[in-house]
């Protein structure tokens, strides 16, 4: 399970629940969420779909404690292309 509660206007802390619960804190600059959106959805169901993102390529322990959003496309190159396909 999932969990995102924003702390300000573009920082979320992220919880997920497995086998290790783990929290994350992750920056989702608003150019970025404009850019992945077209403001859509709410930077929330941003976050929460980007973690399920991850979770099909990693384990939730695996995943940053923190970091900003658009470093996923650092490690993998197709998230972009990929998130805004789950988001239509």
């Amino acid at each position: 399970m999932i969990t995102v509660n924003s702390i300000d206007g573009t920082t979320f802390k992220v919880v997920v629940e497995g086998a290790t619960t783990t929290t994350h804190s992750v920056t989702v600059p608003h150019a970025y969420y404009k850019k992945l959106t077209k403001e859509r959805v709410t930077p929330e169901v941003l976050v929460e779909r980007s973690f399920k993102f991850l979770l099909q390529r990693e384990s939730n322990t695996s995943i940053l404690r923190s970091f900003e959003l658009s470093e996923i496309s650092r490690y993998f190159p197709e998230y972009e292309k990929t998130i805004q396909g789950m988001l239509n």
